[in-house]
């Protein structure tokens, strides 16, 4: 398939990335066809092709999308894209209706996979990991209220790249119901992972956990609004850095479960403030802004806190966390 101003005999020019597109392969995006075995033979065809990338136009598409275990001598580009950005509706007030436009992946099951997963692959010389670098981007993913299932999970392939991606649980955050599934918005590469994990323009609400953080993890423009934990870092060999971080209504910003070096140049928290909580949203009440009862952070913040209906505040309260260095913005590290 040609396209303009390609020259066929310039060997110089850099060919573009072959395009599969998921309506091809049976797709419907109509919000109620069951989509996952489309999904399945659109990636299947990816994959046999050597890499490249599935496109999903706009739309609302029911179903899983489920990464099939990949195995060669080096591994390849898968790319999962929506049609554009996608609307960051996040807040700490009020209440705004989420629309359908752009792509949307939903799933509403009650347990299996995440909407989006890598199945691990047995077989690897390489601890489960198939030899892929995934990338995902320009598109919305949700499950359900107290969501039973994951968003994004990553765990198994090499490298990943998630970009304008916002995953929700269908309802504006401050509004969600608290998770009781231990569910995770999204999962990066395992650790021993190929080195290379990058997260630009994230938003996650409705969660248990936000963002599961294994080693290498880069992220920057990150929004974890209404989650029990914002960031949750596991063991890792290797340290992770972010950039700036906005943490908003979570029960606890960071929470830290194995141990684990990283980087937080810009933490900007709000926790709510009087009046800002109600019976059914009071999990909301922030409890820590770090969370690390065994000590096991070894890390460096940068914060600033605002309490809603009040303003910039001073308040910053943690469990444990006796290795993990804190200063706030314009203050000396504590």
């Amino acid at each position: 398939m040609g396209r303009a101003g390609h020259d066929p005999g310039n060997k110089n020019e850099m060919m573009p990335r072959a395009i599969f597109n998921v309506l091809d392969y049976g797709a419907v995006a109509d919000g109620k066809t069951d989509n996952t075995g489309a999904f399945s033979s659109c990636l299947r065809a990816v994959i046999a092709a050597g890499g490249g990338q599935m496109y999903l136009p706009a739309g609302v598409y029911q179903g899983r999308i489920v990464i099939p275990p990949f195995q060669a001598s080096s591994w390849i580009v898968v790319e999962i894209v929506g049609a554009g950005q996608p609307a960051p509706v996040f807040g700490t007030v009020g209440s705004f209706p989420f629309l359908d436009n752009g792509t949307i992946i939903r799933c509403f099951a009650s347990s299996g996979p995440a909407v989006i997963s890598a199945t691990p692959d047995l077989a690897s010389p390489y601890g489960k990991f198939s030899m892929l670098c995934v990338v995902i981007k320009n598109l919305e993913v949700r499950t359900s209220d107290n969501p039973a299932i994951d968003g994004i999970n990553m765990e198994y392939v090499q490298q990943c790249r998630i970009e304008n991606v916002v995953v929700n649980t269908g309802v504006y955050c401050v509004q969600a119901s608290r998770p009781t599934h231990g569910t995770r918005g999204i999962i990066t590469p395992a650790c021993n992972n190929g080195a290379l994990t990058i997260l630009r323009n994230v938003v996650v609400t409705g969660y248990h956990t936000g963002i599961l953080v294994n080693e290498h993890t880069d992220g920057d423009c990150l929004n974890l609004a209404c989650n029990v934990n914002g960031l949750e870092f596991v063991f890792a060999h290797h340290a992770s850095r972010f950039g700036r971080v906005g943490s908003q209504r979570c029960t606890h910003n960071i929470t830290v479960t194995g141990q684990h070096a990283f980087l937080i140049e810009q933490l900007d928290i709000e926790i709510a403030g009087p009046r800002q909580t109600d019976a059914r949203n009071e999990w909301q009440a922030t409890v820590a802004n770090i969370n690390d009862p065994g000590n096991l952070g070894i890390g460096d913040i940068n914060y600033w806190v605002v309490e809603g209906n009040v303003g910039a505040t001073a308040k910053f309260t943690r469990t444990g966390g006796a290795f993990i260095r804190v200063r706030r913005i314009g203050a000396n590290p504590r």
